[in-house]
């Protein structure tokens, strides 16, 4: 399925067929991308054009085959906390930047901010927990969606939880079995919450995925939130994002009441040197 009305320069919300930018699995990938530089160098081809089509971009993503010495200088690790690294500012309808996973380093349930968001595995595995909206913090993607399949369907009470599996959510492997895992504080944003009153209601999952090296992944806040862990308490993981458009804040959920946070979103290192940077108190957790 061709979707050349997904332009990734803009908002989720912008794009013109919303119910288009699922990417199919398994997507055939006809070339092989032997270096990260070339990598990054045919996202700036693809990303000069005014359209882009959002397969495309997972089909380059999913043709690099991780190789430690092409990403090795951006690979900063901290005791603490997951990191984020900045490889290449893009165009400006991008970026892309490589996250280093302690053992049990873990990201809050967040949003991306009505940006695509691809991601690969690089070293090591993930795992991924996609979560439902809470239904008084939903943006206007998810909303535009419910009045889409009330016009479309002719139920006014179907819920986006419906709407999500019909959308197909685009990872490339199974969905792992069930795990537990337990979000460490990590301090890598800066809190700007309000503390209006809110109605507090548990937030429901929607799927679990396992993410092993070279495994490719899709989301955009259509498809809903979710968190990402490093299940291994021994091993360190890698893996690489690339944002379209890029952002610099997004909201962080409390996964017992559904209560969003805006966040402010900063680098651990950019081009592969350490930003000097002072770590505020009341830091939370950051999202990737």
């Amino acid at each position: 399925m061709e979707v050349e009305s997904a332009n990734c320069k803009y908002r989720v919300s912008q794009c013109e067929d919303i119910e288009l930018l699922s990417v199919e699995r398994p997507l055939k990938i006809d070339l092989e991308i032997n270096a990260l530089e070339i990598l990054v160098q045919e996202l700036h081809k693809v990303f000069s054009n005014d359209h882009v089509n959002i397969q495309d971009v997972q089909k380059l993503m999913a043709a690099y085959k991780s190789e430690p010495k092409d990403w090795k200088k951006y690979a900063k690790f901290d005791r603490f906390r997951y990191t984020r690294n900045l490889v290449d500012a893009g165009n400006g309808a991008f970026n892309i930047m490589i996250l280093c996973w302690g053992p049990g380093h873990a990201s809050a349930i967040h949003d991306h901010a009505d940006s695509h968001c691809f991601m690969k595995v690089l070293s090591g595995s993930l795992e991924e927990v996609r979560y439902q909206w809470p239904s008084n913090e939903e943006p206007e993607i998810v909303r535009k969606l419910k009045r889409k399949n009330s016009c479309c369907f002719g139920n006014l009470e179907k819920s986006i939880e419906d709407k999500l599996s019909e959308i197909n959510i685009s990872c490339q492997n199974e969905t792992c079995p069930n795990f537990g895992a337990k979000i460490d504080s990590l301090d890598n944003c800066e809190q700007n919450g309000d503390e209006e009153h809110y109605e507090a209601h548990k937030m429901e999952e929607i799927g679990r995925t396992k993410l092993d090296v070279n495994d490719v992944c899709y989301i955009n806040d259509a498809l809903g939130l979710h968190r990402m862990e490093n299940p291994s308490h021994v091993d360190g993981a890698v893996s690489l994002h690339l944002y379209c458009p890029p952002f610099d804040s997004c909201r962080m959920f409390d996964v017992r009441t559904g209560k969003a946070t805006q966040i402010k979103v900063t680098f651990w290192s950019m081009y592969g040197k350490k930003v000097n940077r002072v770590i505020e108190a009341n830091s939370v957790v950051d999202c990737q």
